[in-house]
């Protein structure tokens, strides 16, 4: 069973699944929609039951929930919480919110060791960061 990892920005959505075991995770791209309110939830419904049509299917949903370093809530982490709520009513999934902090900081430094050009790394940024969301889940999960 696959497990899709989202990390949930302004502008950009990070896609992450993991291998059919359920122990890696990889990065899978970046769904731009026109805004977090207005069609993401479609967005990101869409290219859920995409994956969940491939032949590995997709047993659950991890998104990444925004905190501060101390753990207290940031401005994005009430969106997102609600994201994931309403997602939850688009599909028969599970979804689990997983605590996101340093993962864009950790998918950055991953990106840097391969990739020198900045530009080339902001672009794959946000699927890098879902990565390190959904991976983060998968070990504690073991």
């Amino acid at each position: 069973m696959r497990f899709v990892g989202l990390d949930i920005g302004e502008r950009r959505i990070g896609i992450a699944v993991s291998d059919a075991t359920g122990t890696l995770a990889r990065p899978l791209g970046v769904l731009r929609p026109t805004g977090l309110e207005v069609d993401a939830l479609d967005v990101v419904s869409n290219e859920i039951a995409r994956l969940a049509a491939e032949e590995d299917g997709v047993g659950a949903i991890v998104v990444g929930l925004p905190r501060r370093l101390d753990g207290s809530p940031t401005e994005m982490t009430p969106r997102v919480e609600q994201f994931a709520r309403r997602l939850g009513t688009k599909t028969a999934l599970p979804i689990t919110l997983q605590d996101e902090r340093l993962s864009s900081r950790e998918a950055e430094s991953r990106l840097a060791l391969s990739d020198k050009n900045w530009r080339s790394r902001k672009a794959r940024l946000d699927a890098a960061a879902a990565a390190v969301i959904l991976q983060d889940y998968l070990d504690g999960r073991a």
